[in-house]
């Protein structure tokens, strides 16, 4: 007597499939989440977008945008960086307290 046969199918080309969309997914995340959010503009003369891409480019180095690369471009930030964002001024007083009298 023998017991049921069990025949294990797969769909080779859907396997394919959800594999590369896996892969496309990963790694478009990682690159939103090492990517530098901050603008850049030049304040005296007229650019292209092809322009600010070649700086771009060629001003990362290794996954990171090389500030002083793109300052010596001609480019200024119009956003500062993550980092800076959240510093406070030294000289002003804490919330709730006035000037002494």
């Amino acid at each position: 007597m023998s017991g049921p046969s069990f025949q294990v199918r797969y769909n080779a080309t859907k396997m394919r499939h959800k594999t590369t969309l896996g892969v496309l997914v990963l790694a478009l995340a990682m690159c939103a989440c090492g990517s530098d959010t901050r603008e850049w503009m030049k304040l005296d003369q007229t650019y292209t977008t092809a322009e600010f891409r070649r700086d771009l480019q060629e001003c990362t180095v290794k996954g990171k945008l090389d500030d002083d690369c793109m300052k010596a471009r001609g480019w200024v930030a119009v956003t500062p960086p993550k980092a800076e964002q959240k510093k406070e001024d030294p000289l002003s007083l804490p919330a709730g307290r006035g000037p002494r009298r």
